[in-house]
């Protein structure tokens, strides 16, 4: 998610995600988002897994305890090194990288699942474009893309910026099917202790897909 000061800012240096992690940041809750936790459950985790925006590494651990072959990269250095720690002590072997999402093809490989809990919301109209197109090059045909964002149903100026179920849409037009867009979400650190999101289920690149 985006670092919170009251404002509804998009920031995109690795100096201003480190700075969030100097405490705890409202989204970093210590465990997966149960969105995620949800999915993983009904078996939508397939093959090699990305999660993008991985933060202190919650949902790549997941994944790859359920045995997936797992990466998470984040453009905070400081937060990679808190999610190494994590993987340590739950002694789950996962690759994390510090890199931006909008330069994926530098990870190599391709992913049969990305995930991205909060990330997606993050960016301005022009790197989200860029975004979705730097997803297709660690993906390939009939890989899924499930992504939870900040949603326009959610009250205040505080936080990440609002996304519609339009701007989603037209993100994921070029290439991508997108299967369906459903209410959901966030637990966060803060009172009211959840926000609305909208979550992606999923984006299947190169064509058609299902749950």
């Amino acid at each position: 998610m985006t670092p919170t000061d009251g404002n509804p800012r998009l920031v995109h240096t690795p100096e201003d995600f480190d700075n969030s992690y100097d405490g705890t940041p409202p989204w970093d809750i210590g465990e997966p988002q149960p969105v995620f936790v949800a999915l993983a459950k009904a078996g939508h985790l397939r093959g090699r897994v990305l999660d993008a925006g991985c933060g202190t590494g919650e949902h790549a651990i997941m994944a790859a305890k359920l045995g997936h072959d797992t990466t998470g990269v984040d453009i905070s250095p400081k937060a990679i090194r808190i999610a190494e720690r994590k993987a340590s002590e739950h002694a789950t072997a996962v690759r994390f990288q510090v890199g931006s999402a909008l330069r994926l093809g530098e990870l190599g490989g391709s992913f049969d699942t990305v995930l991205d809990s909060g990330l997606f919301h993050c960016f301005d109209d022009r790197d989200r474009a860029a975004y979705v197109e730097s997803l297709k090059t660690v993906t390939a045909p009939g890989s899924r893309c499930f992504l939870a964002c900040f949603s326009d149903r959610q009250p205040g100026v505080w936080g990440p910026r609002r996304v519609s179920q339009a701007e989603i849409h037209q993100s994921f037009a070029d290439g991508w099917h997108v299967d369906s867009i459903e209410p959901a979400q966030f637990q966060i650190l803060r009172n009211p202790q959840v926000a609305e999101a909208k979550l992606l289920i999923p984006a299947t690149f190169g064509g058609a897909g299902h749950l």
